[in-house]
């Protein structure tokens, strides 16, 4: 193992995990952010993240941080963080597509004594069972006698100012004893809320994945109150106050799931457990729940419009946010997609429209194509899906003013007060 002043660090992976990351390390010693994406590297470069993750200052404070698409500026590493995307497919399974490139290419550089260490969220076991047999096969080496590996789960949330990556507690591992300490004293210096050093790599990786397993199981249950409060014409979010004032009653709020994490990471515990002979009961009954919410609002909105006499047929609609949460640029696993798609099935006119989200990035993952700004009195219905801060400070009368003589407008997200809107989840 190497010691402190003999590391030489690359992160394999420069998104919303891995460029914080890199650049928390690049402040104090050398350190290769290695992306395969070129436009990525190039705007990285020019000291631009178009994630805005972190901005312009704080990149050029990673006065030790380059950047690379080359592997060849891989050799001379001996320590590599790896932080790709760990997707699921069209079938809800793991996809370890990247994960699995990512660690063949590491693979292929690693030497004596180095040490690769996953953040990528995976089911327990992932990261001996599926990683390491790569590492292993691509260098020749052999698994903890020539190399050894560490497993330390990123807590990223993505648009989130108050919760930087130096203020979450981090938990880490390593494939030995000896490993799992050089993996926690390599964190501590940049982590300072602390360390966590968990028993093994699998109890790390099971800690990862019930995070937000155990968020989505809350928030099914919230949902499925608000579908239950809407029937008995009962106010969620007047419920959820009056709920709330009792100390130990959890904070959750209805609606759409999605992202990389919350709609993700459940499946692949659900995949792991199903490969040992169980078959979950409560986490996949919750996906289900939350991965039907889109319908069940489409459903609202139609009945919203039945009452006003407005055909769903050829009706403009304007969805007011694309992205999976507020004020953040990421479109992956939007839930909102679904919402537009049903929405086009039944003949409506969907306009979409996210100041914060890629042109570019919706049109090549989606299809769509976002409007620069709504007209004014051209809908019939207005769906606030995402919270961005500019469309929370436009108010009630600005949103009410996109739409028709008779219109509805459905709030999603609860920010507009009781009354302001036709229509709440």
């Amino acid at each position: 193992m190497h010691a402190p002043n003999e590391v030489k660090l690359a992160v394999i992976g420069l998104g919303y995990v891995g460029l914080p990351l890199a650049v928390a390390f690049g402040k104090q010693r050398p350190v290769v952010g290695f992306d395969l994406k070129k436009s990525r590297i190039t705007a990285l470069r020019e000291g631009r993240d178009v994630t805005l993750e972190l901005s312009d200052e704080e990149l050029a404070e990673a006065a030790y941080l380059t950047y690379s698409f080359n592997q060849a500026d891989l050799v001379d590493r001996n320590v590599f963080i790896v932080t790709v995307p760990t997707p699921i497919d069209l079938y809800k399974r793991p996809d370890l597509t990247f994960l699995l490139n990512a660690t063949g290419t590491v693979g292929e550089v690693l030497k004596k004594g180095d040490i690769v260490i996953y953040e990528s969220t995976v089911y327990p076991g992932a990261t001996e069972e599926e990683c390491v047999p790569v590492l292993e096969q691509k260098s020749g080496l052999k698994f903890n006698t020539d190399f050894f590996v560490g497993y330390s789960p990123e807590r990223i949330n993505p648009g989130d100012k108050a919760h930087r990556i130096a203020d979450i507690r981090k938990v880490t591992s390593g494939s030995t004893g000896e490993a799992a300490e050089f993996v926690d004293s390599l964190y501590r210096e940049i982590i300072t809320a602390g360390t966590f050093k968990a028993e093994s790599i699998r109890v790390a990786e099971a800690a990862k994945v019930i995070e937000n397993t155990q968020r989505d199981v809350n928030i099914a249950l919230i949902n499925e109150l608000s579908i239950i409060f809407n029937k008995m014409g009962i106010d969620t979010e007047s419920v959820l106050k009056a709920a709330g004032t009792k100390w130990n009653f959890l904070p959750f709020q209805p609606g759409l799931v999605g992202g990389h994490c919350i709609g993700v990471d459940p499946y692949y515990l659900t995949h792991k457990a199903q490969g040992i002979g169980y078959h979950p009961e409560i986490i996949l009954a919750g996906r289900r729940l939350n991965d039907s919410m889109g319908s069940y609002v489409v459903a609202q909105l139609i009945k919203a419009l039945a009452r006003r006499t407005i055909p769903v047929a050829d009706s403009r609609v304007l969805i007011m946010g694309l992205t999976f949460k507020e004020n953040c640029p990421d479109i992956r696993n939007s839930r909102v997609v679904s919402v537009i798609q049903e929405l086009r099935e039944y003949g409506a006119v969907v306009d979409v429209y996210d100041p914060w989200a890629s042109k570019e990035e919706a049109r090549s993952e989606y299809g769509l194509d976002p409007i620069d700004a709504p007209a004014a009195h051209a809908y019939d219905a207005i769906v606030l899906a995402v919270a961005h801060h500019q469309f929370v400070n436009l108010g009630a009368d600005a949103l009410h003013a996109f739409g028709k003589t008779e219109h509805v407008l459905y709030d999603l997200k609860h920010v507009l007060p009781l009354g302001a809107s036709n229509l709440r989840l």
